[in-house]
């Protein structure tokens, strides 16, 4: 599924770069990095909840998905960071926990040392991820480029869907799953629609890639659990614990302090 979907975000990604026009002597290594890396935590997470990794728990741990990125950044990209963001994320990682944990019912499965090890080499790659994305713009600036949005959605999506190539080979899942579509063709149709999906929102998330920190990336996919849990409250009347409202609250004091820095000049440039 990952081939797939990755593949339809190089088809998009080249499409967009013919209408746009290609960016020429882009650095490839730190492409090859950070897609690779970025597809390989998809996969960690899937063997996590292969592995006996509970639902819940995996939800909750990507939900810190912020901290990693930061520190890949650090690390990685040489990025710095004022007390104030710090302090943001924290806010929206311990609210979207909040919420997390105020949505689990019942006891859930418990989790196996090996889910729990993928599911931390996962976060783990997630910072590489983000470190490889700041090192890359600081590369490409040096080189005098500037790639564009689908720039990034082609190359990191090709490196991406190469690296998906080979660990479905080596989990020997590309048999298993191209005799799963045979014997389900009705499938593919769900298939298709989810790689067109996933193509058209990646559009969007490379375009943040290209012009905004990959920080502010991994608060807009992060926050956006917040977001679908008032959307499903308000238009489809579900319920939540005064626990979800308050991890609800933290989050968005987190968001609304980010966005007043933003508005108001104070905030560090990356």
């Amino acid at each position: 599924l990952q081939v797939l979907e990755a593949l339809a975000n190089v088809l998009v990604g080249f499409v967009g770069m013919q209408l746009t026009g290609a960016t020429k002597n882009i650095p490839q290594m730190a492409f090859a990095i950070s897609g690779a890396s970025q597809v390989s935590a998809k996969a960690c997470t899937s063997l996590a909840l292969a592995n006996g990794l509970s639902f819940p728990i995996a939800t909750l741990a990507k939900s810190g998905k912020m901290a990693p990125v930061m520190f890949g950044s650090l690390i990685l990209g040489g990025a710095t960071y004022t007390l104030r963001e710090y302090l943001q994320v924290a806010l929206i990682i311990g609210g979207t926990a909040v919420v997390s944990m105020g949505k689990k019912k019942g006891g859930g499965s418990a989790s196996s040392l090996i889910g729990v090890a993928y599911i931390i080499l996962s976060l783990v790659l997630d910072g590489v991820t983000a470190g490889f994305q700041k090192r890359l713009k600081a590369e490409t600036a040096k080189a005098g480029v500037k790639p564009k949005p689908y720039d990034f959605m082609f190359w990191t999506n090709l490196y991406m869907c190469l690296t998906a190539m080979v660990i479905s080979g080596g989990l020997g899942e590309v048999g298993t799953g191209l005799a799963y579509c045979a014997g389900n063709p009705e499938i593919l149709e769900k298939i298709i629609k989810f790689a067109i999906c996933s193509a058209v929102g990646q559009s969007f998330i490379f375009y943040t890639i290209a012009n905004f920190d990959p920080l502010i990336l991994s608060t807009v996919t992060t926050t956006r659990k917040i977001f679908s849990v008032l959307l499903s409250i308000f238009l489809k009347g579900h319920t939540l614990s005064l626990t979800g409202w308050t991890g609800i609250a933290m989050a968005c004091s987190g968001i609304l302090s980010e966005m007043h820095a933003k508005m108001s000049g104070k905030a560090k440039a990356h």
